[in-house]
């Protein structure tokens, strides 16, 4: 009986204008979407191959020189892309792209794809993640909206329950008959985005697991959108009335409630300004040791523990180079005071995380929005991750390039100068992204509260439609 009475649903569906105007709509957005970025994501990935061994090449390039001068030289730390940024691309335009990596400085992350585009941008990109997260729940809405009104409209309800038809199968018929061609779209989508991903050259290594997930966690989102869908259908008088409800509904959810979470985190847990961050790190680094000052008392204190832990009674005397082993030390201390200040950072995300969390029992969107950006790696979590790595590539950068010059100078000898084989040597920069296992850890949360919005959204549902 279930069987029949989606079958009944679709069929009645493919045979109104509305339904097919809509789906070839979406089908076609859909499409485009993928395709613009794949074209995009292509140009991105060759970008930064280029930039990387451009990069690289610069480096080992370098003439003879003092190995701390080419600490301040610097080189290129390049985020990586990953395969499903294809579907959603996150907030890796906003996050930027390489990080400059030198001596005595923690940069942040530039180059953001945001920044070249024009004020037309702020209107959103058209990505297969837009499409998913708001068009396809409107699709939804406007498939069954009337799905019990509409028998009552008729007269066909009471036809229907005269044959004996259980409400509770009603309902489930209704609703595989929304589900299944949302469920064809949706599928229809990956099998795309799977195909286009392994034909495509140099694109990272494609986890099948992480993209059924993705897939999986969509397919719950479309789930409790058409179990609303449907509970607001059976509570209502008539047709309009229902599809009026469940567009303020989407808006609330979709639109409202991701916005005003986030003022929400900021006005709690508010971020500190740009100038004070710097003003706070620039404060706790002069009170400390500078590799740089060897006549603070920072500088003093610091010779005089060396000369008392190798018991000499000069610098001339200690087995290296004293300057070189002083900057690394001061690169040491710069290092804890980059560490702390970011960790308060981390600190302020994780907070503002647990309002979006709270938020999230409000709004279905919410967890499928950080879901997928998580699968896809492109979230904050994932940059910070990035982040964290080229800082440790940093600090293991300069400490080989000072501690070459500690060893194989005297004390004073500024004129010592590395030739390029050490430049060759030292290792290029490799970011592992985060497991499948560290992802779902991380957003255990979000996958329990988009579980409970699936699990309580049948159960209102159940109840409800026993009710018509």
């Amino acid at each position: 009986m279930i069987r029949r009475i989606a079958f009944k649903e679709m069929k009645e569906n493919l045979y109104e204008g509305r339904f097919r105007v809509t789906i070839i709509i979406v089908s076609v957005l859909l499409i485009m979407a993928t395709w613009l970025s794949l074209n995009y994501f292509k140009s991105v990935q060759q970008q930064h191959a280029d930039a990387k061994a451009n990069a690289r090449n610069i480096w080992e390039s370098q003439d003879e020189k003092n190995p701390h001068s080419a600490a301040h030289y610097g080189t290129y730390a390049f985020k990586p892309k990953y395969p499903l940024s294809l579907i959603d691309p996150g907030v890796d335009k906003f996050s930027g792209i390489s990080i400059f990596l030198e001596a005595h400085k923690r940069n942040e992350a530039q180059y953001m794809a945001a920044a070249d585009q024009t004020g037309l941008a702020r209107f959103g990109d058209l990505t297969p993640d837009f499409i998913m997260l708001f068009i396809i729940p409107l699709l939804i809405i406007l498939i069954g909206y009337n799905a019990f009104t509409r028998e009552q409209e008729l007269g066909t309800l009471k036809l229907l329950k005269g044959q004996g038809i259980s409400s509770w199968k009603l309902a489930l018929g209704k609703w595989v008959g929304i589900f299944l061609p949302v469920l064809i779209l949706t599928t229809g989508l990956f099998v795309i985005a799977f195909i286009l991903l392994v034909n495509v050259e140099d694109f990272g290594e494609l986890n099948y697991g992480v993209l059924l997930l993705m897939f999986v966690v969509y397919v719950i989102y479309y789930a409790v959108f058409i179990n609303i869908t449907l509970m607001v259908s059976a509570v209502s008088k008539q047709s309009g009335i229902s599809l009026v409800s469940l567009l303020v509904i989407w808006i609330v959810v979709c639109l409202a409630m991701p916005k005003a979470s986030s003022n929400l985190a900021d006005s709690i847990y508010p971020y500190p300004s740009r100038q004070a961050f710097a003003a706070d790190i620039d404060k706790d680094k002069k009170a400390g040791l500078d590799g740089h000052n060897p006549w603070s008392q920072a500088a003093k204190d610091f010779e005089r523990e060396t000369l008392e832990k190798y018991g000499v009674d000069s610098l001339s005397q200690l087995p290296f180079n004293f300057d070189g082993y002083r900057m690394q030390k001061g690169e040491e201390h710069e290092a804890q005071v980059y560490f702390k200040h970011y960790a308060e950072l981390k600190n302020t995300f994780r907070n503002q995380s647990k309002v979006y969390q709270a938020a999230a029992i409000a709004s279905p969107f919410l967890p499928t929005r950080f879901l997928s950006m998580a699968l896809a790696r492109t979230d904050y979590r994932a940059h910070w991750d990035f982040s964290d790595a080229a800082e440790s590539y940093r600090l293991s950068l300069v400490d080989t390039l000072n501690m070459n010059l500690a060893v194989n100078s005297t004390y004073g000898d500024w004129a010592y100068k590395a030739d390029r084989s050490l430049w060759k040597n030292v290792p290029d920069f490799e970011y592992d992204p985060p497991s499948l296992g560290d992802i779902i850890g991380r957003n255990w949360s979000n996958i329990l509260v988009l579980g409970l919005w699936f699990l309580v959204s049948f159960v209102g549902l159940k109840i409800l439609t026993q009710r018509v």
